[in-house]
């Protein structure tokens, strides 16, 4: 009987986890509008999204050599429950003493996603986390860069549901950066908005 209740656990379907949806919207629809809109038919010549990174600053937290082990932790904790991933931990590679960062002491954790991750998150971050931004208007259109790359910065973590703020030490924010190849920042922010990208209205960046 052991024998075959164990035959039977082991038997048990694995479930394959689902396919990121905004990747298969780039894949499926965006392309197609890439090519129209920028005459791009070539494939290998469109723009693409390589990878998102998250970067929390620490240094301003510095106390004496080290950063308090509650900071430290929070911070940690955040970005492995949104991203799924374990951060990794950036030491200065020079001193700043208006940002309070030493040489050699650590100054920030990031993270950087590529592939399903990026998609999964991504997807996240439109749909769940943004919505719950207070008095949320859109994100800026200002953050891109001239090769296509975008970065916008969030104040709080508790805009991701994954996050509880009850159990949390204290509040921080992030920057989080969308890095393209074969862009500029006219197609990038198409292929940005066409996934779903919640950026504010023309006429609301003009005011």
């Amino acid at each position: 009987m052991a024998k075959d209740k164990k035959k039977k656990k082991s038997d048990a379907p694995i479930v394959a986890p689902s396919a990121p949806r905004l990747r298969a919207q780039f894949e499926d629809e965006v392309r197609d509008k890439v090519a129209e809109q920028f005459g791009l038919s070539n494939r290998m010549a469109q723009p693409s999204l390589e990878k998102i990174t998250l970067n929390v600053n620490m240094g301003r937290h510095l106390d004496g050599t080290k950063i308090p082990p509650n900071i430290r932790k929070t911070i940690l904790d955040t970005l492995t429950t949104i991203t799924g991933q374990k951060p990794i931990v950036i030491k200065a590679k020079k001193s700043v003493s208006n940002f309070k960062v030493r040489e050699g002491y650590e100054s920030a954790v990031k993270v950087t996603l590529r592939r399903e991750h990026m998609w999964h998150f991504m997807d996240r971050l439109i749909n769940l986390a943004t919505p719950r931004i207070k008095d949320f208007r859109g994100l800026s259109r200002n953050g891109f860069d001239g090769q296509g790359n975008y970065s916008f910065g969030l104040n709080e973590q508790g805009v991701f549901p994954e996050i509880n703020m009850a159990e949390v030490n204290f509040t921080h924010g992030m920057n989080i950066n969308f890095s393209f190849k074969n862009s500029d920042r006219e197609r990038s922010e198409f292929v940005l908005e066409a996934l779903g990208m919640p950026f504010e209205h023309e006429d609301d960046d003009q005011r």
